[in-house]
């Protein structure tokens, strides 16, 4: 099965660090969050990756080049002219994809979410997209009703709200946990540019059925932060994994 690893962000919010290396090749417990990320979608199923670079886009191949030496396929799609978020960067890959639906997952996440129980829900619900969310502290999140529908989104500081399909239902508040799974048949949905999936999402809701699927147990660490880099490192460390 093909997996998009996205690993073209500049990771402003590590502040200096991310100056002289890229996020996903930051060190967590003997191996970078990059490898990681591919150990993870390989050992799913998901052996057949696309990974795209942009920020220090070099050392980042050079990583993988390691990573195709232990084995590992994978292709690059290269934004180093220009970074294309995360809508633009899928679509610029399309043509990596066949005709079965295929996972899409940020590159500084790290998670034992069940990949396999993500996909089979996602046959399962027969939606144009399943999105991995869960209850966790956070600014901007899904508003989804109680099949686990996206309807809409909000800014819970701004007061922003987007409703893309109006409901009766009561609507829940839940957060995005960086993994997807996708119908190809998303790409007649998409064009050139820089734009996001979450926008996408929002703007193809009001017409298409887009799932989420809450999974609340394991543990998930966004490497945003110099502190949730640290926090992560102390919890692999104590739980022994490598």
């Amino acid at each position: 099965m093909k997996a998009m690893i996205l690993a073209a962000g500049r990771g402003t919010r590590l502040g200096d660090l991310s100056l002289t290396i890229p996020k996903v090749l930051v060190d967590i417990n003997g191996k970078s969050i990059l490898r990681r990320m591919v150990e993870k979608c390989t050992s799913s199923g998901f052996d057949d990756i696309m990974i795209n670079v942009h920020h220090l886009s070099g050392m980042v191949i050079e990583e993988i080049n390691m990573l195709r030496g232990l084995g590992f396929r994978i292709t690059v799609s290269n934004e180093s002219e220009m970074l294309l978020d995360t809508g633009g960067g899928l679509f610029r890959a399309r043509r990596f994809f066949g005709t079965e639906p295929f996972l899409l997952c940020n590159g500084d996440i790290l998670t034992d979410l069940d990949l396999n129980q993500l996909y089979s829900y996602h046959i399962q619900k027969k939606g144009l997209a399943t999105l991995a969310v869960r209850n966790r502290p956070g600014n901007r999140v899904f508003l989804v009703d109680p099949e686990g529908q996206l309807c809409g989104w909000a800014n819970k500081v701004t007061g922003e709200k987007i409703i893309s399909k109006k409901t009766e239902e009561d609507l829940t508040e839940i957060s995005f946990s960086s993994f997807h799974v996708i119908e190809p048949e998303i790409f007649n949905y998409m064009h050139h540019g820089i734009y996001s999936m979450t926008s996408l999402y929002l703007e193809l809701a009001a017409s298409q059925r887009i799932f989420t699927l809450t999974v609340n147990s394991g543990y998930w660490f966004d490497i945003g932060t110099p502190e949730k880099l640290q926090e992560a490192r102390v919890f692999f460390s104590g739980q022994g994994i490598h």
